[in-house]
């Protein structure tokens, strides 16, 4: 399929303005993010509070229960549920019906951060995907997208409505070991009928690119997806489409990089600090 690239700056997203944030937290929207093995709990913090930091109104978490209680008294913004875990303290996919009403009332949601087993991911899915409301979009970051090409029972349902944010290596994993070119985006957007954003490249599945003009290599850090991940599931929530809300927040990433790279230095600064750049980046590209 032909497409056109244009560049993600300033201009194009100041022209194409995200829905105004609505009074309520319910209005605002509300995320479920589910993720957080024992071994990687801080993931889906950094993603759950990157939602709240580009203005999503109510968070929820669902992560492994031995974790559970540290996460609550972590992130008091959120509400927190415990999920069964193996004894390696993998998220297992069972006991995820007290997700349901979360699910049910969600106007966004994110699987992936902080997972650490293929086999407990993949049983993970089969179990959320029939919970998953029928118009909320879901985003699948992480070890979500290494077994992804496994799971077509789960993937055709949710074409439409799909958000990956692979790095390089999940992305050559959604295309089944082919090389990552420029147009890697595009064909994994195509193929999965998905919005994508990969290294700095959004694809939706009609053919549209977008390339951020901004971000330094510090970028690259521990934790950085995860706030990716986290930002762009808070737009959605908040009611941007699915290709305004990828652009919106694979720009605000690399913007708050930039802002980081200055002040601190190219390489060196953490996940965490992006993620509180993101209201003052959000602002200043705000009419």
């Amino acid at each position: 399929m032909p497409y056109r690239t244009e560049a993600l700056t300033p201009a194009l997203l100041r022209g194409w303005p995200l829905p105004e944030p609505a009074g309520s937290k319910y209005g605002r929207g509300q995320v479920v993010v589910v993720g957080g093995a024992r071994t990687s709990p801080g993931a889906a913090i950094l993603a759950g509070v990157a939602a709240l930091r580009v203005g999503a109104g109510r968070l929820t978490l669902g992560v492994a229960r031995s974790v559970s209680v540290a996460l609550a008294v972590a992130v008091p913004e959120a509400g927190v549920h415990g999920l069964p875990e193996s004894e390696a303290g993998a998220v297992d996919g069972t006991g995820t019906e007290i997700l349901g009403p979360d699910l049910d009332d969600a106007d966004a949601v994110l699987v992936g951060p902080g997972l650490d087993d293929p086999d407990c991911t993949i049983a993970l899915l089969r179990a959320l995907a029939p919970r998953l409301g029928p118009g909320a979009p879901v985003l699948l970051d992480a070890f979500t997208l290494g077994v992804l090409t496994d799971l077509p029972d789960v993937s055709e349902p949710l074409r439409g409505r799909l958000v990956l944010t692979p790095n390089l290596k999940e992305a050559a994993a959604l295309l089944d070991g082919a090389d990552v070119d420029d147009g890697a985006s595009a064909r994994i957007a195509e193929r999965y009928d998905a919005v994508v954003s990969c290294a700095g490249t959004v694809a939706a599945p009609d053919g549209r690119t977008w390339t951020v003009s901004t971000g330094e290599s510090g970028l690259a850090t521990s934790g950085s997806g995860d706030v990716l991940a986290g930002a762009l599931v808070g737009l959605l929530a908040r009611g941007a489409d699915p290709a305004q809300a990828a652009c919106w927040a694979t720009h605000l990433h690399a913007a708050a990089g930039d802002r980081l790279a200055a002040r601190v230095g190219r390489v060196g600064y953490l996940a965490g600090e992006l993620v509180d750049e993101l209201p003052a980046v959000l602002t200043e590209l705000s009419p």
